[in-house]
């Protein structure tokens, strides 16, 4: 995926200003940045679903030129929330995922990928369930399931571990970055700079619409540049393990030292 120049305007102002970006296969993309930066905005123009200035290209083309069956088995969307209105068990929900490949020869891996995603994100045991049923932690794995069913070669996530605990979290990273070693290219809006720090290749740091650094996160993620961001005091340690860089806010005034 390409993208240069793209603008989104909301309210009457710029939500996201002159943003350049691009995607390759085997690479995961975070997109991180404070409340209001502009993220979810330009992930959802990326996937074509809001109208945008610039341009977005997606396997060489235009975003506009595709069709929307074609876009649909190139590129994977995982909204925010997944909100649903007839109580469809979870397995339903997932196989919803191999809907742009009916008619097609790729048909007869649907068994097949249903069964995989959930099994990646550890959904299985509840696949009868009903999803509304489902606790939210549970409805995020199984939204994230439906997207990996997807089987496309371009996953735009938005915030996925959002609702998520500590285990599943770092279980949806790896999994992206699994799907990223198959040759898929991952986008991904995360709030949490320790799991952008660990798994992505490149981060886009956004602020107020606008791109404020891009690159590795150990080159991005400084002491100064994050303060500036979120106006906030951080500190970036290194890992006593040798992994990524440790970013942790300073506690203010009036939080007790444990």
């Amino acid at each position: 995926m390409r993208a240069s120049g793209v603008r989104v305007q909301l309210g009457g102002r710029y939500v996201v200003d002159g943003v350049d970006l691009h995607a390759d296969a085997g690479e995961l993309i975070a997109l991180v940045g404070p409340n209001g930066a502009g993220k979810s905005t330009l992930l959802a123009a990326l996937a074509g679903d809001v109208r945008a200035e610039g341009l977005v290209e997606i396997a060489g083309l235009p975003i506009g030129r595709h069709r929307p069956a074609e876009l649909a088995r190139l590129r994977a969307v995982l909204p925010q929330k997944a909100v649903l209105s007839f109580p469809f068990t979870a397995g339903e929900v997932v196989r919803m995922g191999r809907a742009p490949w009916a008619g097609r020869p790729e048909r007869a891996e649907d068994e097949a990928a249903v069964a995989e995603a959930m099994r990646q994100t550890e959904t299985t045991g509840f696949a009868r369930r009903p999803f509304p049923a489902l606790s939210g932690g549970e409805q995020a794995r199984v939204a994230l399931a439906r997207v990996l069913a997807q089987r496309t070669p371009l996953l735009l996530l938005d915030e996925p571990t959002a609702a998520l605990d500590l285990r599943h979290q770092e279980l949806v990273l790896s999994t992206a970055r699994e799907r990223t070693r198959a040759g898929a290219a991952v986008v991904v809006v995360l709030h949490d700079l320790g799991l952008a720090a660990a798994y992505a290749d490149r981060v886009y740091l956004l602020a107020a619409g606008r791109v404020r650094g891009a690159g590795p996160p150990a080159e991005i993620f400084t002491e100064e540049l994050l303060s500036a961001v979120y106006q906030h005091e951080v500190e970036v340690l290194p890992h006593p393990g040798g992994g990524a860089p440790l970013v942790i806010p300073r506690r203010l005034p009036g939080v007790p030292a444990q």
